[in-house]
């Protein structure tokens, strides 16, 4: 306990932590305000239905239980790792509002239907993301993948590392049994995830 509060005193000396971690809170809180509208928009607007290859031969079921025990422990053990490690945080903060930020333009550039035989994914927590509005259209890319593998780049420890990218594995094949997302959709996100680390990386080492 002694040493998470010193890390955090010692980072919160320095006035360049302190614009950091404030401004990225501002930005990410303004994010988070404009999601909804957002994904109300796109979600009222005609998109393309993808020809998905393995979609067609995955039969529809619904996994969001799964899903769930995969993405929310992982994010659990995280934030309690962040909370003792102030770079880390720093990381993840504009590492995730980079990827909120290129979800909204990436969807915005590439209107998509959702696939044939999508089974709704009851998450608990998407009141923070869409309100109480049912949102199938944010596809390209899947943010619950790009989120597990932002995290996965961020953990310091190899073998903590190792499990989450086979736990984003393994959330990917999921979201595709539930017809989520298309297959393009979870390939991509790690492209993006490791765009989004090495930005965040740079912040916390300017």
């Amino acid at each position: 306990m002694q040493s998470k509060q010193l890390t955090w005193q010692f980072a919160w000396e320095y006035p360049a932590f302190r614009v950091k971690f404030i401004l990225g809170i501002i930005v990410m809180s303004l994010v988070l305000f404009f999601l909804q509208d957002f994904f109300l928009f796109i979600q009222a607007r005609n998109g393309v239905l993808m020809n998905d290859w393995v979609l067609s031969r995955l039969p529809a079921y619904d996994v969001s239980h799964l899903i769930f025990l995969i993405l929310y422990p992982a994010t659990g053990f995280f934030i309690w790792r962040i909370i003792r490690n102030s770079s880390m945080c720093i990381t993840a903060l504009w590492g995730y509002i980079f990827l909120c930020l290129a979800r909204m333009i990436t969807i915005s550039m590439i209107p998509l239907d959702a696939p044939l035989h999508l089974v709704h994914l009851s998450d608990p927590f998407s009141i923070f993301f869409y309100g109480s509005n049912v949102i199938t259209k944010d596809l390209f890319f899947s943010g619950h993948t790009a989120t597990l593998c932002l995290v996965g780049l961020c953990l310091e420890n190899k073998r903590e590392k190792m499990i989450v990218f086979i736990a984003t594995g393994l959330l990917g094949v999921l979201l595709l049994i539930q017809h989520v997302h298309y297959t393009a959709d979870v390939l991509a996100a790690p492209v993006f995830s490791y765009i989004f680390w090495y930005l965040g990386k740079t912040i916390t080492r300017i």
